[in-house]
């Protein structure tokens, strides 16, 4: 069923909009009727069972779908009793476009619509920040200063060749009527000229688009080198917040957007503004009366044409953006159910398809019409004036060439500026990127001496929630202490708040309050790319392994380490021997995400790489838990190693692994519900000794 108001709003530049409210059958089979109404003051009716909103957002539209949403309206309304005549349908769109055009403003608002846009908070739109751009365009400013000066000079001399043309023609003419003997000889001159015009401007068209080309890919790569700098420097919270999404749009697409802009700007946008101006110049030299008449319709023309140009634009954007979710959902495997979703996508983007074809046809031949109209309009003109000897045949010449010239450069600064405001646009979100300081610093504090590093680690009181779930809490009035040398485990359900108990270790956040000390120092008072490449080594579940050869995948932990380094590393982690079973040994390339190794080898190379910066403490975020039974027992041999004379936190799911912890944690709800030995734990019965039995029944069933 659908609902159709008419609509004028100056904000988003439409005049009518057509809210098409699809609903679903009452109880009973029966479906609620339609209507049409125009309220003065009052919002629309509205669908009690309204499951989703659309609108057509211009006349074209109106024209090609108001029939369609008064059909089946009155068949809501008559349903087997009334069937609309096409020729009702062709007779009512024109109406409802004048009765839209009396009521103006006093038509009513979609309440659908109105109630999408409540729940809907605006988005600060980044501003351009013009001293961010000078600092990456100074050094090229020499540079870009001599692409300008050629930019003009080739524009200049376009200016100069319909004057060069229109003498080349007179001297004909003249030579005609009083000598033609002597035609070659009157040519010479005038063609000479051109040749050297045409010369030239080849050369400085050249030497231009080189230019602007060098400058553009020298800005767009010192953006992305210094953007790309720029995320890596932000903590963990800005990533949790930002869609990996939107920082690939801007590593890529906004940065060639506003590479594009930047260059079309100079060879365009400013060539075509020389070249109008010194168009218009040679135009009204040649003749006031004709350059007078001129300037009275292209602006017109041209105006006319910019609009509908954008609006096809935009028609273009959203066909094809139509087209691709018709392809989403063709290629896509659905349910029965969604058949029908699937046939309406593909129907609207056909028809939106045919709009826009309409439209590109009516633009094309209205262009072709009102330019020949220009052209025949000037040759009538110069015609009385040719026959008054007000003008020469060769003038007439400069003057239709010089015209065109005008038109094509008046398009190109319509174009220009389109592209410009996206540029720009793109050029903001960019700069926004590049200001952005990070909450936690990537380096710069205190150095625990070596000496003295002990690894006693001490949480006090600390409350935590993350940034994107800002009402949810994660750890409340947490106290923890982390013996030197000793091993402590911390077990919970998932999503007590385990793994971010290490990530505060690592200052990857801060507490919302609260303080972690490390041998009684205050960890934020210390170096974090200190206390991450010489302090902590960190073994995930899922290791990070790069495309590289292992020796380089092990050697990550610590860019300056030696070869025999990396070896010993690979020992102590029970690496080397089936490293040393490749044909390229520690060279062997590990593929992508180390996808070419077992889980058991990727999970011993990440130990090799933690154990290579030789860290105080040692994090391990079950390390075992996605291994198989004979891949864990390797690696928790290695794990039983590495861990004599560290401060160990342990974060465990198979409880099997960290019977022999000095502590055991048990976090719940973000507090720490028990503390003791696995055997003390066990004898009080308490929560512990339920996820133990829990655990114990889960793999006596399996």
């Amino acid at each position: 069923m659908l609902h159709l108001c008419l609509r004028s709003s100056v904000k988003s530049r439409r005049l009518f909009s057509i809210c098409s409210v699809k609903t679903q059958p009452r109880t009973g089979g029966r479906t609620s009727a339609g209507r049409i109404c125009l309220n003065w003051g009052q919002p629309c009716w509205r669908y009690p069972l309204a499951t989703e909103v659309s609108e057509c957002t211009s006349i074209s539209q109106l024209l090609y779908k108001s029939g369609k949403s008064i059909r089946q309206c009155v068949y809501g309304w008559l349903r087997g009793r009334v069937r609309t005549p096409h020729t009702f349908l062709l007779v009512t769109s024109p109406g409802l476009i004048t009765l839209g055009l009396q009521f103006r403003n006093n038509v009513a608002h979609c309440e659908e619509e109105q109630r999408c846009k409540v729940n809907q908070s605006p988005q600060p739109v980044p501003e351009f920040n013009w001293k961010e751009f000078w600092k990456f365009l100074r050094p090229e400013f020499a540079t870009l200063i001599w692409a300008i000066l050629f930019a003009c000079g080739a524009a200049l001399l376009n200016t100069q060749i319909p004057l060069m043309l229109g003498d080349l023609m007179n001297g004909l003419v003249q030579c005609l009527r009083t000598n033609p003997a002597c035609y070659l000889k009157a040519m010479k001159m005038p063609a000479i000229k051109l040749m050297i015009a045409y010369t030239l401007q080849g050369i400085l068209t050249c030497c231009y688009i080189t230019l602007l080309s060098r400058i553009g890919e020298r800005v767009a790569a010192n953006l992305r080198k210094e953007l790309f700098s720029t995320l890596l420097r932000q903590d963990i919270a800005f990533f949790d917040a930002t869609r990996t999404g939107q920082m690939v749009s801007r590593l890529t697409n906004d940065i060639q957007e506003f590479k594009s802009s930047f260059k079309l700007v100079i060879s365009q946008g400013l060539k075509s503004v020389t070249q109008t101006i010194g168009c218009l110049v040679s135009l009204y030299l040649v003749s006031p009366k004709l350059t007078s008449l001129m300037c009275l319709v292209m602006p017109f023309l041209v105006g006319t044409g910019a609009y509908i140009g954008s609006y096809l634009r935009k028609l273009s954007q959203k066909a094809q953006e139509q087209g691709h979710l018709a392809s989403d959902l063709i290629t896509t495997l659905v349910q029965t159910w969604t058949k029908e979703l699937n046939s309406r996508e593909v129907d609207e983007a056909s028809s939106m398809s045919q709009i826009l074809g309409f439209g590109i046809g009516i633009f094309q031949g209205l262009s072709n019409f009102s330019l020949n109209c220009v052209v025949l309009g000037t040759i009538c003109v110069s015609g009385m004036m040719l026959a008054k000897e007000q003008l020469r045949a060769g003038d007439l010449m400069s003057f239709l060439v010089a015209t065109q010239t005008v038109q094509r450069s008046l398009a190109n600064i319509s174009i220009t500026f389109g592209q410009v405001i996206r540029g720009i646009s793109s050029g903001s979100r960019v700069f926004e990127f590049l200001t952005l300081q990070s909450n936690i610093p990537i380096q710069g504090g205190f150095q625990i001496p070596s000496h003295v590093l002990v690894g006693q680690v001490h949480f006090d009181n600390i409350d935590f929630s993350y940034a994107t779930r800002p009402g949810q809490v994660v750890l409340h009035n947490l106290n923890l202490t982390l013996p030197a040398s000793k091993m402590v485990a911390i077990v919970g359900q998932s999503g007590t708040g385990k793994s971010t108990i290490a990530s505060l270790l690592e200052r990857f956040y801060d507490p919302d309050s609260g303080i972690i000390t490390l041998d009684g120092y205050d960890i934020r008072t210390l170096d974090p790319q200190w206390l991450r490449s010489h302090v902590i080594g960190y073994i995930s579940q899922e290791p990070v392994l790069f495309g590289t050869s292992i020796k380089e995948n092990i050697r990550f932990g610590k860019p300056d380490a030696s070869d025999e380094e990396v070896y010993e590393a690979a020992r102590q982690a029970n690496a080397d021997g089936f490293i040393q079973s490749f044909p390229d040994g520690y060279m062997t390339i590990v593929g992508e995400r180390g996808m070419s190794l077992s889980g058991g080898q990727r999970q011993r190379i990440a130990i090799a790489r933690a154990l290579i910066k030789n860290p105080c403490i040692l994090v391990l975020d079950e390390a075992t838990s996605a291994l198989d039974a004979e891949s864990e027992r390797m690696v928790q041999d290695a794990l039983d190693h590495i861990q004599k004379g560290r401060t160990v936190l342990v974060i465990a799911h198979r409880l099997s692994s960290i019977k022999a912890a000095d502590v055991i944690c048990v976090l719940a709800n973000g507090r720490m519900k028990e503390v003791g030995t696995h055997a003390e734990l066990m004898k009080r019965g308490g929560l512990y000794a339920e996820l133990v039995r829990r655990q114990t029944s889960e793999e006596t069933i399996m």
